[in-house]
């Protein structure tokens, strides 16, 4: 048994959800029924009664709920303790928030210089994992979150570009509307990997009234530029920092004509994150590094 497994059971047993459940917790619903399984193992007892409608906790999982409580609340009790009182704040990205998050600490540092800030790199599961426990201070993510006990603060939007082969019949000029676009495959991973992505655009292309054609799913472990270069009749939409290194021979960038293809950047923030004068001069920081305007609200 660990921590771990105890969060996504009492993550199941509030929701009565395991799709919910994985959401909140940000992993793949394999994952968490797998763990749960385990722990099903583990304890010797079936927590969960399960039907195709329906997930109710047993009267062994009812008895489990508090005691899982305690245990997390114990856990982040031990990480806060260790802690050295310092003058400190952590952050916690993934590496295409390093350009923008290394110029906003730089810029704090020069007002600040007595602050530690660390910058550690996670994926997005353990991110949240991090500023829940406080591990972390701040994680960086794109796209909204909805957990308890988590605020988070706007840093601003990110357009998306949209890449495909420089011999595809939309790729002559730097922009692109999406109404043209709804007319060739677009190349993803499967929903599942991408669920962001996947929920811009499918948001962008009501918006305009037309449905985004999806062409078949991509591995996640490809690259989507690649990709369209080998059929060149799709196309694909990429973080402006993904497509910022060394130029692909046969892709074309474009951005899109109305702007419609944005991703909300957001810092969110650990329950114990004392929010000092430093801490506002770095959400500040990264607001502009992210190109918030002054008057967006946080």
């Amino acid at each position: 048994m660990d921590f771990r497994q105890l969060r996504y059971f009492t993550a199941v047993g509030q929701l009565r959800n395991f799709s919910q459940a994985a959401e909140r917790c940000y992993v793949s619903q394999s994952a968490i029924s797998h763990q749960i399984a385990k722990l099903e193992q583990d304890l010797g007892v079936k927590l969960f009664d399960r039907s195709t409608r329906n997930v109710e906790l047993t009267a062994a999982g009812e008895r489990l709920m508090p005691v899982a409580a305690e245990a997390l609340a114990v856990e982040a009790k031990a990480r806060e303790v260790v802690r050295e009182p310092r003058n400190r704040i952590r952050i916690t990205a993934n590496m295409s928030f390093a350009a923008q998050s290394l110029e906003a600490i730089a810029a704090v540092r020069e007002v600040h210089p007595n602050l530690d800030i660390e910058f550690v790199l996670r994926d997005f599961a353990d991110r949240m994992a991090a500023v829940t426990s406080g591990d972390a201070d701040v994680a960086l993510i794109r796209g909204e979150v909805d957990r308890p006990g988590l605020q988070s603060v706007s840093l601003g939007m990110q357009d998306l570009l949209v890449a495909m082969s420089r011999r595809h019949p939309l790729a002559r000029s730097g922009t692109v509307g999406l109404r043209a676009l709804g007319d060739f495959p677009l190349l993803l991973p499967a929903r599942h990997s991408q669920v962001l992505i996947h929920q811009v655009v499918e948001r962008a292309f009501r918006e305009i009234g037309r449905k985004v054609q999806l062409g078949p799913p991509i591995p996640a472990d490809h690259t989507a530029s690649l990709e369209v270069i080998t059929q060149p009749r799709a196309w694909t939409v990429l973080y402006a920092e993904s497509a910022g290194g060394t130029p692909v021979a046969g892709l074309s960038l474009l951005h899109e004509t109305e702007h419609r293809l944005r991703v909300p950047v957001r810092a969110v923030l650990s329950p114990a994150l004392q929010r000092s004068v430093e801490f506002h001069d770095l959400i500040a920081a990264l607001r502009r590094s992210n190109g918030a305007a002054e008057g967006d609200p946080g």
